[in-house]
């Protein structure tokens, strides 16, 4: 069940695209001039589903107009912190390309998130907005992006809980995910000490819903691992757009990846799979990271290490392009059957 659509102003860029389409399904951008064309445009669309009476923001982007035949579907999966927007459509006054969305839309894909219940525009509830209650809220809002843009599958991108809430979902529902992009990713957390931290506190997370959040958990995320890694207008532009949504964010993955991990489970995982570890990443130790690529079904698969990269903010940080440019490597690369 779909409400309330809405459409947000158009973004002018500088190229139109077109596409072609390669092997596996997966569409990319070619840049035309023409004196006499006008710039393609970016355009954000925003709806609600309903998770039973939840009720669960959905925003998407895209370039205006349409090539033939379906456009690809890349589906940005948000952490425990921040909301989707901030996460992947950040705009930072000063300083361009900050957005995940724009630079993929401007690819040709048509690219979707989500707010978790809980985050951002969604239903605050009592819930703490667990993994298991993250799948929920995809299962809800995929056949609205299926009904929209006629793709039954999507190519799904998660960062930090994010990619668990991903891989957690890719074991649900095998045939809505095509590819799949684990950024950051918390297999066990064995010997990691940021997971070892929040063991100590399940106690707290079980007897609240919902922890603390300002400016002091906005630039620990950022330079928790790195010393000085957060850029000062980044979290300023952070802050100004998630802290009108309130002093408190959910819980529950806190909680899950305190007590609960494993909830991933690699050996059903059949799709192309993509994992990324940042350098500097206290919630994963290599090793279990290196065992989870090992045990992961698909023979299609790729394990990326990025220097000087740091947990937190790596898709908005510094680093940004060289994650967007393995992103559009994995998910350009044909798939053979």
């Amino acid at each position: 069940m779909t409400q309330d659509k809405s459409t947000a102003p158009s973004l002018p860029v500088n190229r139109r695209a077109l596409l072609a389409t390669a092997a596996g399904g997966v569409a990319l951008a070619a840049s035309v001039s023409s004196a006499s064309a006008a710039p393609a445009r970016v355009v954000a669309e925003q709806r609600f589903v309903m998770k039973g009476d939840v009720k669960l923001y959905v925003y998407r982007k895209h370039l205006a107009g349409r090539a033939n035949g379906p456009r690809p579907v890349l589906f940005l999966v948000h952490g425990s912190t921040f909301a989707s927007r901030s996460s992947y459509d950040l705009q930072v006054p000063g300083s361009a390309n900050h957005s995940v969305m724009d630079h993929f839309a401007r690819l040709g894909y048509d690219v979707w998130t989500m707010d978790h219940e809980g985050y951002g525009f969604s239903a605050r509830t009592t819930g703490n907005s667990g993994i298991q209650s993250g799948v929920a809220d995809l299962q809800a809002a995929l056949p609205l992006v299926e009904k929209v843009s006629g793709r039954k599958s999507v190519l799904m991108f998660g960062e930090s809980s994010g990619a668990i809430r991903a891989g957690a979902f890719a074991n649900a529902e095998p045939a809505r995910v095509e590819k799949l992009i684990l950024h950051a990713f918390t297999y066990t957390g064995k010997d990691a000490p940021e997971i070892e931290r929040r063991r100590k506190q399940a106690d707290a997370y079980r007897a609240n819903s919902r922890r603390p959040f300002g400016m002091a958990q906005i630039e620990n995320v950022f330079n928790r691992d790195v010393a000085g890694a957060g850029d000062k207008a980044v979290m300023k532009a952070m802050a100004d757009f998630e802290l009108k949504f309130g002093d408190s964010v959910p819980s529950g993955t806190y909680l899950d990846m305190a007590v609960n991990m494993p909830m991933v489970d690699p050996a059903k995982l059949a799709c192309p799979v993509l994992l990324i570890r940042p350098e500097h990443d206290g919630n994963e130790s290599e090793a279990e990271l290196y065992r989870f690529f090992r045990e992961l079904a698909s023979n299609d698969k790729q394990f990326v290490k990025v220097h000087g990269l740091p947990h937190g903010g790596g898709m908005i940080g510094p680093q940004r392009q060289r994650l967007w440019h393995l992103m559009q490597g994995f998910l350009s690369f044909p798939v053979v059957a």
